[in-house]
């Protein structure tokens, strides 16, 4: 039997017993998370939000770190067991302080959901140079499960949450020039390999984070109305892939295929959650149930075989490390039992 996801060794549907059309609620019901500590980037927004209230209604103490913290309160007002704290994905320096204040409470971290993310931006570089899309959707999501590697191990049987997109299919990873400094920029090819890069963070992690009682997962929530990912794009974009005409008016065929927010947190929770998913990680799920593999030569459903790629996770690994100056801690604590 396989034991990692290299390859998509691991990537057939289980038949979950669920469906696109499945809610949050419907995935979580029956599960008791009393007790239980998250944190949920992004939480305070679209299916962030939603997932937020999933978990709290389900027992979980549910931390929801935020740029705008004035925002954050005014959206979460009346979810029980929310506490608010200040990041912004984009600056290290708020994601370390962020995490450190975290670990000072000594908490167990059974659950990271990493749903925080940016699409059709233009080319902007945070502090160190690097592409906005590479920093926000795959960095700021190692930096910050690296920063917190200890209050996940000390859970004793933590899932880190990586959310993905179908637009992983956009681009693979350009290891030549990640940040686009000797071609031109297209967002979202930037955007496709951001989200390769979280499949092949989530495949790694997985395989190295496993023996100390962590599993991680990537998904694609699917394409849901009423989110505020799309807010910088122009119109001339949409119209561009055909998702309007250019009055601004949503197709037909687009508007019928849409997820709701419900439905488009389902998957997250269901990662996070499932039973059936004790004993697999390193997996990419859609529509609540792991995801086939993709087509080699054309979109489809599914995960594309490069963000499964054995030596590509590494190679990412690696940069991962060398462009945030942190490495996991995977050493095995000597015990005098053991000496």
């Amino acid at each position: 039997m396989e034991t990692n996801n290299y390859q998509g060794a691991l990537q057939k549907p289980i038949g979950s017993g669920f469906n696109p059309k499945s809610t949050s609620t419907e995935v979580i019901k029956g599960i008791d998370l009393s007790g239980k500590t998250a944190i949920v980037t992004g939480g305070n927004t679209g299916i962030g939000l939603e997932t937020v209230r999933t978990l709290a209604n389900a027992g979980a103490t549910v931390i929801v770190p935020a740029r705008d913290i004035e925002k954050a309160k005014k959206n979460l007002r009346g979810i029980k067991n929310v506490e608010i704290e200040e990041m912004d994905l984009i600056n290290p320096t708020s994601i370390d302080a962020f995490a450190e204040k975290f670990l000072a409470s000594g908490r167990p971290l059974n659950l990271l959901i990493n749903n925080a993310g940016i699409m059709w931006v233009p080319l902007r570089r945070d502090s160190r140079g690097i592409e906005s899309q590479f920093a926000v959707n795959y960095l700021a999501q190692y930096q910050l499960t690296a920063k917190l590697w200890t209050a996940l191990k000390k859970a004793d049987g933590a899932r880190v949450i990586n959310v993905s997109s179908h637009g992983h299919q956009f681009a693979p990873i350009n290891f030549d020039d990640p940040n686009f400094e000797h071609r031109e920029y297209e967002t979202l090819q930037a955007y496709g390999q951001s989200k390769t890069a979280v499949n092949s963070f989530s495949l790694e992690l997985d395989n190295r984070a496993k023996e100390f009682g962590v599993r991680a997962y990537s998904l694609h929530p699917g394409s849901i109305g009423g989110t505020e990912l799309g807010r910088e794009a122009p119109l001339e974009l949409f119209v561009k892939m055909g998702f309007c005409d250019e009055q601004g008016n949503v197709m037909p065929e687009v508007a019928a295929s849409l997820k709701t927010i419900p439905q488009g947190a389902s998957t997250t929770i269901w990662c996070a959650t499932s039973p059936q998913l004790h004993n697999i990680g390193g997996v990419y799920c859609e529509d609540n149930d792991i995801a086939p593999l993709a087509s080699d030569t054309e979109m489809s459903n599914g995960v594309k075989r490069y963000s499964l790629d054995e030596a590509k996770a590494k190679r990412l690994w690696e940069l991962g490390e060398k462009l945030t100056g942190l490495k996991f801690q995977f050493d095995k604590v000597v015990t005098n039992s053991q000496v």
